[in-house]
């Protein structure tokens, strides 16, 4: 798929799923395993700021991993490297990856397509 911008909706996502994460100090974080859910941050790309995100744990040691803003090019094969602060909590492999803005909005509107306004409101994660 190309899209036809460099900031084209379909270009950005705020769901994956990783492998099973390799925890670096706790093996999964205390509060991951007690709530089943963690807020953190995290980047796919070595120098892109962090971004914040909701870790689901998965029975497997995979977690889902949702952004709090869509964030661009996330690839299968890419590692999600998370963080608490200057902490680096862990890093799974990207396996999956949810719908893009773009779908969302297709499901959204079916007659009219997303409006420039709509998507410039989408301030990309970098």
């Amino acid at each position: 798929f190309k899209a036809p911008s460099r900031d084209h909706p379909a270009l950005y996502r705020d769901l994956l799923r990783t492998n099973r994460v390799h925890w670096i100090a706790e093996e999964p974080p205390a509060e991951l395993v007690r709530e089943k859910m963690m807020e953190c941050q995290f980047r796919f790309r070595h120098q892109m700021a962090l971004v914040p995100c909701v870790l689901t744990l998965n029975q497997d040691g995979s977690v889902w991993v949702t952004l709090v803003k869509p964030a661009r090019a996330i690839t299968p094969g890419q590692f999600a490297v998370f963080y608490k602060g200057d902490e680096c909590l862990g890093s799974g492999k990207i396996l999956r990856m949810g719908p893009s803005v773009y779908t969302l909005q297709q499901g959204k509107n079916r007659e009219e397509s997303p409006k420039k306004e709509e998507i410039d409101k989408i301030k990309p994660a970098t």
